[in-house]
């Protein structure tokens, strides 16, 4: 498994870099479209490296809408290029969806430990027609990283449980965590929706700060991506209504950290979230 390229992109299909082309490689270059399922697939072939996007051998990606309109290039790199789609691992009725539209899918699936284990295992089975020659190790590696995302999702179950029963609730920046909280449990409100083009008006403020009274909330959470600005304004209108509430965080959400951080893995940026939200919300 060593002879094995894997390259974290976003958009880096304008990317000026050099490198060999697919015929000069002596090893197979793989790409993924964010760094949380470049660490995922990371686990099961390898090494990291980077290149363009038309000259990958493989193409991994998220699918639901995630990459946006990337989603039509994918479909053109079909027609030469071989691709993944790992969101074809997920049930359909697992899915969360905000409308009827085949956009409205909420992609944010790794939220959902058993979700985003099942979309790997889908990889890993799909890595495996690829290349069969790989199948032995690929195995290997799928089987001891399933294990780990098992052990980290019962960990979270026992943390988030003692949430609940305390009546905590979570209250983030933009909607980002409706599988987390539908996967254990915990009653998740956000002062944005899926987007976060728009900024938030003055009904939606109000309604938050209410619900923060309501609930008692110890804290609400910024995100690594997101201005704190919004949820700054709403701690301060809930102290106006003396109901003192910390501003925590930042999240991460839609990518991991730097490498070689405690949230610089999958599994280190779940963890990560999971403690902040446990000791912040703890009464």
């Amino acid at each position: 498994m060593k002879g094995i390229a894997l390259i974290f992109l976003i958009l880096i299909l304008f990317c000026s870099c050099t490198s060999a082309s697919k015929s000069t490689r002596t090893k197979p270059l793989i790409v993924a479209t964010t760094s949380i399922l470049a660490d995922g697939i990371q686990q099961l072939v390898g090494d990291q490296d980077l290149d363009l996007l038309t000259q990958a051998d493989l193409v991994v990606y998220h699918g639901l809408y995630l990459e946006g309109k990337m989603t039509e290039i994918f479909e053109k790199l079909a027609k030469q290029q071989t691709l993944i789609d790992v969101s074809k691992g997920i049930p359909v009725d697992r899915l969360i969806r905000s409308g009827p539209e085949s956009h409205s899918v909420d992609p944010h699936i790794w939220f959902d430990i058993s979700l985003w284990s099942a979309a790997l295992a889908y990889a890993s089975q799909e890595l495996q027609v690829w290349k069969p020659s790989w199948k032995p190790q690929l195995q290997t590696n799928t089987e001891a990283y399933l294990l780990q995302l098992e052990a980290l999702d019962q960990q979270t179950k026992t943390k988030v449980q003692e949430l609940v029963q305390r009546n905590q609730v979570l209250v983030t920046a933009h909607d980002a965590f409706a599988y987390f909280g539908k996967a254990y449990g915990l009653p998740v409100y956000s002062l944005q929706g899926l987007s976060t083009l728009s900024e938030p008006g003055l009904r939606d403020l109000t309604e938050l700060i209410s619900l923060i009274q309501t609930y008692q909330v110890k804290a609400i959470f910024a995100e690594q991506t997101i201005s704190p600005k919004a949820l700054q304004a709403v701690a301060r209108g809930a102290a106006e209504k003396n109901q003192t509430v910390k501003l925590a965080g930042p999240l991460y959400t839609d990518s991991l950290d730097a490498p070689n951080t405690p949230a610089g893995t999958y599994l280190g940026m779940f963890e990560t979230n999971l403690q902040l939200i446990y000791s912040q919300l703890l009464p």
